[in-house]
């Protein structure tokens, strides 16, 4: 064949390929308010920087006419290019084509590019949009999600994987972003649910619409199976490049650096001044961590999810850390069944890719009650426990206000692990509250004095000041430094610095036994 010719028809074909499912599918998709596959990706990468596979790859299925049916690509766009600079591998699920239902071939193409992106050691994004298994190819269809699932596990915690719900994800479909790293999800416009409202109501006969059963708001707030909720696609594409500005490419390469002119020793005097004089009074720990991280700027993770705990990304001197803090603007800071498990999957991450790890502490204790013994509080915590202990990347503490009872030493305390630990001069670190405490210890005492209000309030008086303090701890060596408050960000830059070459090896063993 003649080179120019061919090359003319190669041109032809691919631009065919390039328009999916065609231009009445894509202006559907348009009026839905969806970018198309290929919208997603171009806005997400770096300018010319994608490079695709598979374009002209077809399904083989010859039931059900479907081999009358013939789109190249078959649904689902693959390839790599930069974010920020940054290689990553991408998949884009395209709606125009057959609802953007996942055939053998469709399976193929994703796998191919896993494969790629964990020998590379490249991120891999997922962006989801997506009606489930393709009905007409049945097993081939199960299979492929199943080879999807299989290489999701093998990358965890080698290289970052992130997913988009830009559309709906269902049934078998929902496992594949369920495993990744980070989900996320758009308001009023993706969902995702093992079973869909029909089934719900054949089954159960509960009446509940797409947005109430598994829409953004619900799996972020409620089930926290995602991890961010957005407004819009295009906020959804900038949340992942967010991500992908604090991870790094893979577990062997270390921390994500970028340029700081940020003061190393800036202080904040908000810090002196942001401790309630009443111990019991709340305050917000974001400004804390606004005012000691570079550029006030932290990336947060799961905030609408077990609110009492805050997990984020920041950097400090352009170094990437990983944030856990006890929240006591919401259920005063305490922890529960969810924040443990949200804890304790954030500790186990950072861990698996290398990044040192911050811990902000004011913490009265476990949520008490009978719907949390019930709900597994004692094993939850104990997961955000064994998070902390299993950790071997560097890590730091700093007490603010209360540590106290079991609490003080799962949250990253020098017991299990702790690095440096520091504490502000109002932290009260003890078994429980003042006023608790003295009603146990001094009870004889108080239920025989004339008086028994004067003598509670004396004795709470006394416990404070002989035990509801640092310096206790501080004796004994469990706390490094009480440091001045508007002094932490240099201290905090200094500490990790110091332990930039940690190295601490692991029991030679299989895997851990974590208590899921």
């Amino acid at each position: 064949m003649n080179t120019e010719k061919a090359i003319s028809e190669l041109i032809q074909k691919k631009e065919e390929a390039l328009l999916g499912g065609g231009l009445k599918k894509i202006e559907q998709q348009h009026k839905r308010g969806k970018l198309t596959a290929r919208e997603r990706i171009e806005y997400l990468l770096d300018t010319g920087s994608f490079e695709e596979f598979d374009l002209l790859k077809e399904h083989r299925c010859s039931k059900f006419g479907m081999e009358k049916i013939q789109y190249p690509s078959d649904g689902v766009i693959t390839g790599y290019g930069t974010i920020d600079k940054m290689p990553v591998y991408i998949f884009s699920q395209d709606f125009t084509v057959f609802g953007g239902s996942l055939s053998e071939t469709y399976a193929e193409k994703i796998i191919k590019i896993m494969d790629l992106a964990a020998k590379s050691g490249v991120p891999i994004i997922g962006l989801n949009d997506s009606g489930g298994a393709r009905i007409q190819e049945g097993i081939e269809s199960l299979a492929g999600y199943g080879e999807i699932f299989y290489r999701n596990v093998k990358c965890s915690g080698v290289i970052p994987q992130i997913s988009a719900i830009l559309g709906p994800c269902a049934g078998g479909a929902v496992y594949s972003p369920a495993i990744t790293d980070f989900s996320i999800m758009v308001r009023n416009s993706s969902s995702m649910f093992v079973t869909g409202p029909k089934v719900v109501k054949a089954v159960t006969n509960e009446d509940v619409d797409i947005e109430t059963l598994g829409g953004a708001e619900i799996n972020n707030s409620r089930s926290g199976n995602a991890h961010f909720a957005v407004d819009t696609e295009h906020e959804a594409l900038k949340t992942v490049k967010k991500l992908i500005n604090y991870l790094p490419p893979n577990y062997k390469h270390g921390q994500a650096v970028s340029h700081c002119s940020d003061p190393i020793t800036r202080e904040e005097d908000l810090l002196n001044k942001i401790i309630p004089e009443n111990s019991n009074q709340p305050y917000d720990m974001k400004q804390v961590l606004s005012a000691v991280v570079d550029d006030e700027k932290f990336l947060e993770i799961h905030q609408s999810y077990a609110m009492n705990i805050i997990v984020a990304f920041a950097k400090l001197n352009g170094r990437t850390i990983g944030i856990v803090a006890n929240q006591p603007n919401y259920l005063a800071g305490v922890l529960d069944c969810n924040s443990s498990r949200k804890a304790a999957r954030f500790v186990r991450y950072c861990d698996s890719f290398n990044i040192p790890i911050l811990t902000f502490i004011d913490v009265p204790g476990f949520l008490p009650g009978t719907d949390q013994e019930y709900g597994g509080i004692i094993t939850h915590g104990a997961k955000l426990l064994f998070a902390y202990a299993e950790a071997t990347v560097p890590k730091v503490s700093v007490i603010t206000r209360k540590a106290y009872g079991g609490a003080y030493d799962v949250m990253s305390s020098k017991h299990i692990g702790g690095d440096i630990n520091y504490a502000w001069p109002t932290a009260e670190i003890a078994v429980m509250g003042a006023e608790g405490a003295a009603e146990i210890i001094f009870k004889k005492d108080i239920k025989d004095a004339k008086k028994p209000e004067e003598l509670l309030l004396e004795k709470i008086s006394f416990y404070k000041k002989e035990f509801a303090n640092p310096y206790q701890a501080a004796k004994r060596g469990y706390i490094d430094d009480i440091i001045i408050p508007s002094k932490t960000r240099g201290k905090l830059i200094r500490a990790f610095e110091i332990l930039s070459h940690k190295e601490e090896q692991a029991p030679e063993r299989k895997h851990s036994n974590i208590p899921l």
